[in-house]
């Protein structure tokens, strides 16, 4: 397009995408908070000996553990039965996994709370400092391997554990007491975890989703699937204005003024760069044949799964993991003893 036309060019009406991803983002940190707090609860009624508040153990805190999660998902495939221990932290993950492969790794960029918080960092550091940092495309690239070394080795260990071994291993004091452990961590964080946390918090203000970026195996794996979706960001050459805003929105520095589709793993669908764009139609979220995709179909279609999957938890009976109060009360005040199998 030559620069006569360029200047033509149509103004894009606002967009209001960031706001409803916003909305849908701040809703599920929400949930979260929720679910951490009456978990805290149910944890603290176990240790106490029933002198505190009681509080059920909630189903969706197994979404914070995502190797028992691919534990169950690999047994489940080869034995075809539902898991005992931790099911609705699997049919999260499978959720998960879906919304990534077809709504372009929408998990991380409209639904994990980490990712949430990540956001909320770097957008306090561009406040404070008027910008942030993109680090030398020489260490960026190495950096970016360690989620993905990280998922490999996950995936070996899981891949190498026979389904007996599984079972065993979530059916074990370990398994079941592996949320209490993962709250005790941060209720007791020693002084070398403390730092590690702080250096990530320090390095997320600077840094667009540092954690996300550099060192998610969980978001790996999301991206992973996010290379079959049929959904992708794309590039009209004829309407682009070449103002390059795209490409400075783009919280995965990815070169979306350069390119005609976006392919890329790092892509979390989040619309940043669409919302940016000045010129009418140079840039949208495209289904095969060039459909193009609206923000609140991408809202609506994560939020239908992961509603989906918890309806069907409940409705068949595989979403509360369920014990009998003595288990807990023998197992909940000795968490910290127990040991990796």
């Amino acid at each position: 397009m030559g620069p006569a036309r360029k200047k033509l060019a149509r103004r894009a009406p606002r967009d209001r995408s960031q706001t409803l991803r916003h909305g849908v983002q701040g809703a599920f940190l929400a949930l979260n908070i929720w679910i951490a707090a009456e978990f805290y609860c149910f944890v603290r009624y176990y240790e106490t000996g029933g002198q505190s508040i009681f509080a059920n153990r909630p189903a969706g805190v197994e979404g914070w553990l995502p190797i028992a999660s691919l534990m169950n998902l690999k047994a489940l495939i080869l034995t075809g039965r539902m898991p005992a221990m931790h099911a609705a932290g699997m049919l999260l993950l499978l959720a998960f996994l879906a919304g990534s492969w077809i709504f372009r790794k929408s998990f991380c960029g409209w639904l994990c709370p980490v990712g949430t918080l990540s956001e909320y960092l770097w957008r306090l550091g561009r406040q404070t400092f008027g910008r942030n940092y993109r680090l030398p495309r020489g260490v960026d690239i190495p950096l970016r391997g360690l989620k993905y070394l990280l998922l490999g080795l996950f995936l070996y260990a899981v891949g190498s554990m026979s389904v007996p071994a599984i079972r065993a291993f979530l059916d074990g004091p370990y398994g079941i007491v592996a949320d209490v452990k993962m709250l005790n961590f941060f209720r007791y964080l020693g002084l070398t975890g403390g730092a590690v946390l702080a250096g990530i918090v320090i390095a997320s203000v600077f840094v667009q989703n540092f954690w996300c970026r550099y060192l998610c195996p969980y978001g790996a794996l999301m991206g992973l699937a996010a290379l079959a979706s049929p959904l992708r960001i794309r590039r009209d050459p004829e309407a682009c204005i070449d103002c390059a805003k795209c490409a400075k929105a783009c919280p995965s520095a990815l070169p979306v003024d350069r390119l005609i589709t976006i392919r890329s793993a790092e892509c979390i669908g989040c619309l940043q760069c669409v919302a940016e764009c000045p010129a009418a139609g140079a840039l949208f979220l495209s289904a095969p044949r060039r459909k193009r995709v609206p923000a609140w179909a991408v809202a609506a279609g994560a939020l239908t799964l992961f509603a989906g999957v918890y309806t069907y938890g409940q409705l068949s009976g595989h979403w509360t993991t369920t014990l009998p109060s003595r288990i807990y009360s023998e197992l909940v005040p000795h968490a910290n003893e127990f040991t990796h199998p």
